[in-house]
Parts: structure tokens; C-alpha cells; sequence
């Protein structure tokens, strides 16, 4: 199945992600730092209102992949709720200060996470031999690996992307994420053989506000964006 996984930052963008056609949703907050947990009033809402998958983020803070033992049971605690609500996925990564997936951890919170399938986030291009964090990941149970293949978008990843594809020869989804648009979405498909992409497809929104003391905008995820994304990934 080919489709569009989106990022949304909030219910708003949710919504218009599934009205546009996306597959899935990765649900966050916070995409300044590159997405952090959303809140429970969130998840609850997306979960009661939406009828598409629902994958919210498990990440405590933004930085890097290495966490605190207080950070850990943050984790803990956030995939509980989330599993309580009714998921239909989670999505984390924790990495060890050398680099390595943290397979202790992760290993914790796949079996904690259990019936819930759980899918690794771009901490995985954080890794220091991105071949071998693809078998831990793939061994510890791991359904889908979001990636730019290292790169810092993967549109420079492709190479890396394909290699990935093939190596992972179906046991685990490769989905690319990271600067994917309109514009490159059919290149990188074709490209790295990958079937499922990760976009936020976000527009800024100006403020509805009559009185401005303040400059303000809203990033949310566009409808029509979607769409034609969807429809680009169709042809």
C-alpha cells in the first residue's frame, strides 16, 4: 500500500490530515524541537473524533535521543495513556550515549507497549552505523523506521533510503520523512523504492485576531496539501 503518514501538531491538523487522505497520523506537539509528546486532551479528542490510525510520539523533550532514568518513566507513563486510550501505535527511539540503539530501553517499552505495534522515529539517524541500529530495530520488534536515511533531509538521504529499503527486504517499513513535499514526493518514491511517506504538510495560517499587539501566524497542516500529495503519490 502506497500513502501519506502525516505529522500533525495538534487536533486541527489531524483533522485536516485526514480529510485530506492521509493513512496515519503521528500525532505531536511542539515541531519546533521536532515533535514532543501531545497532550492527553489531545489524544483523547483525536481518538473519540477521527476514524484514521492515531501513532501519538513518546518523547519527553526535544534535544537529543538520551535520556534521563526520571525521562524514562516520563516515557512510561505517556505510552500507559496512550495505550489506555486506545492507540492504534506509538512511536519513540532511545539511543545510548555512544550512538547505539538503547535495546535495555526499548525492549521495556515494546513489551509494555504490547498489543500496540510501536514504530522508531528519526532518532534513528542519530545512530552511528545506520545498518546495524536497521537489525536491532528489526529484532526488537519494531513494525516501521521513520528516516531521512541519515541525511538531513531525504531528498539527500535517497541513496542511503534505497539501501535501507533493500536491506530491510520487507521484515520492517522504511518510511522516508524530512523536507518531503509536493515537490520531491514522486522523486523520492521512485528513487528509493519506499511505499509509505512522512510529511507535515503545514501552510502558516495568519491570526484571526482584530486587535494585534503582536504579530502572530499558526502552522497547521493544510487539507489541500494532503490531497495533492496523495494524488502525486497515486500517478
Amino acid at each position: 500500500m502506497t500513502g501519506l503518514e502525516v505529522c500533525a501538531n495538534s487536533f486541527t491538523s489531524a483533522l485536516a490530515a485526514e480529510r485530506g487522505g492521509a493513512i496515519r497520523i503521528e500525532l505531536c506537539e511542539n515541531m519546533a524541537e521536532d515533535g514532543t509528546t501531545p497532550s492527553y486532551a489531545t489524544i483523547k479528542m483525536a481518538k473519540e473524533r477521527l476514524k484514521i490510525a492515531i501513532w501519538p510520539i513518546i518523547r519527553p523533550r526535544g534535544g537529543d535521543f538520551l535520556y534521563t532514568d526520571d525521562e524514562f518513566e516520563l516515557m512510561k507513563i505517556d505510552l500507559q495513556i496512550s495505550k489506555e486510550l486506545g492507540c492504534d501505535g506509538i512511536v519513540f527511539g532511545i539511543l545510548l550515549s555512544d550512538g547505539k540503539i538503547d535495546k535495555e530501553r526499548c525492549k521495556l517499552l515494546v513489551d509494555l507497549a504490547y498489543p500496540m505495534p510501536v514504530a522508531f522515529h528519526r532518532a534513528f539517524d542519530g545512530c552511528n552505523d545506520l545498518e546495524k541500529a536497521l537489525e536491532d530495530i528489526i529484532q526488537l520488534g519494531f513494525t516501521r523506521v521513520l528516516t531521512s536515511g541519515g541525511a538531513e533531509n531525504a531528498q539527500n538521504g535517497i541513496k542511503k533510503l534505497a539501501t535501507l529499503v533493500e536491506l530491510a527486504n520487507n521484515r520492517i517499513e522504511i518510511m522516508p520523512g524530512a523536507g518531503i513535499n509536493l515537490q520531491n514526493i514522486v522523486d523520492i518514491k521512485e528513487k528509493t523504492g519506499a511505499k509509505v511517506f512522512h510529511a507535515s504538510a503545514r501552510i502558516k495560517i495568519c491570526s484571526n485576531m482584530d486587535f494585534v499587539n503582536d504579530e502572530h501566524t499558526i502552522e497547521q497542516t493544510s487539507t489541500e496539501l494532503v490531497k495533492k500529495m496523495v494524488e502525486a503519490l497515486k500517478k
